[in-house]
């Protein structure tokens, strides 16, 4: 830290409030949380007095600054915003007023955001279970912080909120940049005058499941994201935790989807890092037919949110949330099967596409991680004027 900045405890630049009412069961209550790792408080659950056992709850404010002290550990620090304006939360939470004389908002905020700051603080928990561990207010408001004066924390701020704004304008660029790639790739397998609308049953051939469960083994799962995001590698489970005697193992090019998701776009490729993961017989497996279309083709038309109910609209069931798209259903859809050389077209700017992405993730680190570094010089005091 800035070694011209005067250290200042806690205690005197925020001061504990006890809002707390007695619980009524009649009255329904708008509850806040804090996220771990220093990311804020959130609007959470409504729950009705009646139904929770807390025999008082406290009302937060805008502006509060909140910790949970059970949770002090992991970061669970936060200024109140707006949208929690009037929330309650139980005793686990401490609040406090600033005193706006001698700290500002936005530099109490960031200085929480910086993850040696809040482990510091957080680390003055006690108690024997890890898990349990609880920050007293007492020794939190004892804590010491380096505090310039109130000038020179708004020039602080001001100075990180113009980098931060920086950062989430390259993020934009790249999103932008990423949807106009995959907009592109639409288009060329969408637009094609010569594509035959094709039943899906031509196109794939349905895999049966090959995988005897053996309760003394352990799988990895697979899974597919909804909104067309993709598949995904899941949890390894043991056989001994899941009830299904039979799985399918995937390899890297089928096509999947969950008979109970398909409503929400949950469709996908098998990518190769989920190539030998196993699902469950809720997931149909298929093999595509490259002769006839290019895997990629299919993973970027059903990623398509305009399709989807289309395709879903087969689905099945009086519980909307709950109905089930079949295998035979699904392959009744007609796909509007482009000509081979648009497919080996589409399939030269998809590869195009992909090493942009790649590029787009490896920028994406690096901007996830100014911010931190950010953060971190600016409590150093070594963000130049």
């Amino acid at each position: 830290m800035n070694d011209t900045w005067q250290k200042v405890k806690l205690g005197e630049i925020l001061k504990r409030v006890e809002r707390f009412e007695l619980r009524d069961d009649l009255v329904e209550y708008q509850f806040a949380g804090t996220y771990s790792f220093a990311r804020g408080i959130f609007v959470n659950e409504r729950k009705l007095g009646s139904s929770f056992k807390l025999p008082k709850i406290q009302r937060i404010h805008a502006g509060d600054f909140i910790y949970c002290k059970i949770m002090a550990w992991e970061g669970a620090f936060g200024l109140a915003p707006q949208e929690v304006n009037g929330c309650v939360m139980s005793g686990a939470f401490v609040a406090y007023e600033l005193d706006h004389e001698k700290i500002d908002p936005s530099f109490l905020d960031y200085f929480f955001k910086v993850p040696a700051n809040w482990k510091n603080i957080g680390s003055q928990s006690t108690g024997t279970n890890i898990r349990r561990q609880s920050l007293h207010p007492t020794q939190f408001e004892k804590t010491e912080i380096p505090l310039p004066p109130l000038a020179e924390q708004r020039r602080v701020v001001a100075q990180i909120e113009e980098l931060s704004a920086q950062i989430q304008d390259a993020r934009t660029l790249r999103q932008q940049a990423i949807g106009e790639a995959e907009a592109l790739m639409r288009s060329i397998i969408e637009s094609d005058p010569r594509a035959i609308h094709t039943p899906m049953r031509e196109l794939l051939k349905q895999r049966k499941p090959d995988v005897i469960v053996n309760r003394n083994e352990s799988y990895q799962f697979a899974g597919v994201y909804s909104f067309g995001r993709g598949v995904f590698k899941s949890a390894l489970k043991s056989g001994a935790d899941f009830a299904y005697p039979l799985l399918s193992r995937l390899k890297a090019g089928n096509f999947i989807y969950p008979k109970l998701m398909a409503w929400e776009g949950a469709f996908g490729v098998t990518p190769p890092e989920c190539d030998g993961c196993v699902v469950s017989t809720e997931f149909p497996v298929f093999e595509v037919q490259e002769d006839k279309v290019f895997h990629e083709v299919l993973d970027t038309y059903f990623r398509n949110p305009a399709i989807w109910p289309q395709v879903a609209g087969g689905s099945i069931g009086t519980n909307a949330r709950r109905r089930r798209l079949n295998p035979k259903d699904f392959l009744e859809y007609k796909f509007p099967l482009p000509s081979r050389e648009t497919q080996i077209k589409f399939r030269a700017v998809r590869a195009q596409v992909d090493a942009l992405k790649r590029l787009q993730a490896e920028s994406a680190a690096e901007l996830d991680a100014l911010l931190p570094a950010i953060l971190d010089r600016a409590f150093r005091g070594e963000l130049v004027p």
